[in-house]
């Protein structure tokens, strides 16, 4: 923890009542000054919010400019997937506050991570999720929807979200469970036998946010079909609980019931994106954003009066890794935009705590040597919880965005209101594949079977090499 060295001056042969006033005062001082290290939030006032965001915003930069993998843009160290959450919240940062810093640094990233225009570059493919391959899609839709600037000779930034679409719809797996996507992608990876909120979830919101954007049906149709089969299995129960993972080995009938922000999120954004696209005449849209919401109480406990946002499976043991502990980055963000295009009444609650926890947020950055970095228990409030790092800064970014929506009360763009992005549907490599999986023929799947075997062959047999070069 970061404390001032406060220290008395007072001589033995001083009086007590001196010595104890004295060190009263010291101590008075250093509160007040370790208070003032601290993020001061007014969650009323935009030029604070502002101020507030540029701090967090800079800090988490400095730690994407130390990485040791800063060759490769948009790389993280050990990680993929957080490259294209932190340009996404930085994206919202910027259509919010107009300053554009971090612009270059943002499309560097974003175009050399694109791939075949699909988010799913070879030196990573093998190893990356469903879940991973989408966190960048949302990156791409939420560049269109904020007019976030394209470079020339370059895709366009709806058409890279359309890329991620059309490379994952052929994953739809009806060989199990009747459909959805699996976690990870490949049969040698353990999340291969699993289907997962987030990833399932974040595909439903991508195709929400494209339906709406483009106003091309198929979009909508696939959106639909993603809730539906979510709502068939534990993954989103009749009781609007959402249920972390579940296997194909059960057939999708048991459930891992880890409670996260950001499984909540993606299934809420997306049906509210549904809401606005259908015009309200489907009332399961609004339904499932209202449930989700009621639901998501749980996520601000009594220890922060019910008014600040925490992640209760990991924070209060101290447990959240690296990825956890950015969840409430897109929990607050997501619902902060989506409050733009569903009824005022739907989000107003939540947009209120989101203050408060906006607050409390700030009052956590008060570590590291210059006192203005964050942690992530925000529930602590002005007790800083001894953490550092880019994804701590990337949540408080997240939650200032939220709340700094308002002021801005624009967007998200589409086609039809001024979005500048251009669609093409054919975006990306699976243009056999566009906008919807071809039938999966006995032919293709023993095809597929053997080449799995093959590839699996040769890396066990590359790996037993290296050990005994070794």
């Amino acid at each position: 923890m970061h404390f001032l060295r406060c220290r008395s001056t007072l001589s033995s042969r001083q009086m007590m009542p001196t010595i104890l006033s004295r060190w009263l005062i010291t101590i008075s001082v250093c509160l007040l000054v370790r208070t003032a290290l601290a993020i001061d939030v007014s969650p009323d006032d935009e030029t604070s919010l502002k101020d507030a965001a540029k701090t967090v915003a800079s800090a988490m930069m400095d730690f994407y400019n130390d990485r040791d993998s800063k060759s490769i843009p948009g790389k993280m160290d050990d990680t993929w997937w957080e490259g294209g959450s932190m340009f996404m919240t930085l994206i919202q940062y910027w259509y919010l506050t107009g300053d554009s810093q971090f612009n270059d640094a943002i499309q560097e990233g974003m175009y050399w991570q694109k791939g075949e225009n699909d988010f799913f570059p070879s030196n990573y493919s093998q190893y990356l999720g469903n879940d991973d391959q989408v966190f960048w899609g949302l990156a791409a839709i939420t560049a269109a929807e904020l007019n976030f600037p394209e470079r020339d000779n370059q895709p366009s930034w709806v058409s890279l979200a359309e890329g991620v679409f059309n490379g994952q719809i052929p994953r739809w797996d009806m060989a199990s469970c009747s459909g959805g996507l699996r976690w990870q992608i490949w049969p040698y990876q353990n999340g291969f036998h699993l289907k997962n909120a987030i990833s399932n979830g974040g595909l439903f919101q991508l195709s929400a946010r494209l339906a709406l954007y483009t106003k091309n049906s198929t979009y909508a149709e696939w959106a639909e079909k993603i809730w539906d089969w979510s709502a068939s299995t534990p993954l989103l129960r009749k009781t609007w609980v959402i249920a972390d993972t579940t296997s194909t080995a059960a057939d999708c009938k048991d459930h891992g019931d880890h409670q996260w922000t950001y499984n909540y999120a993606t299934y809420i954004s997306g049906a509210g994106y549904m809401h606005n696209y259908t015009n309200g005449a489907e009332s399961k849209w609004l339904e499932g954003v209202n449930g989700l919401i009621k639901t998501s109480d749980q996520f601000f406990p009594d220890s922060g009066a019910k008014q600040i946002i925490s992640d209760i499976t990991c924070e209060p043991i101290n447990k959240c890794d690296r990825n956890q502990k950015t969840f409430k980055a897109y929990f607050t963000s997501w619902i902060g935009f989506m409050s733009l295009i569903v009824p005022t009444e739907t989000t107003a609650d939540l947009m209120a705590r989101f203050k408060s926890s906006a607050v409390a947020a700030g009052q956590q950055c008060s570590g590291g040597s210059d006192g203005k970095h964050c942690g992530i228990r925000w529930t602590k409030k002005a007790e800083w919880d001894g953490t550092v790092g880019l994804e701590q800064q990337m949540s408080v970014l997240g939650v200032l965005n939220a709340i700094m929506v308002p002021f801005k009360a624009q967007g998200p763009y589409n086609a039809d209101n001024g979005g500048t992005s251009k669609s093409d549907p054919h975006g990306g490599t699976n243009t056999k594949n566009t906008l919807g999986p071809k039938d999966v023929e006995t032919g293709d799947k023993v095809g597929a079977g053997i080449l799995t075997a093959v590839f699996i062959i040769l890396w066990v047999g590359a790996v037993s090499w290296i050990v005994k070069a070794e």
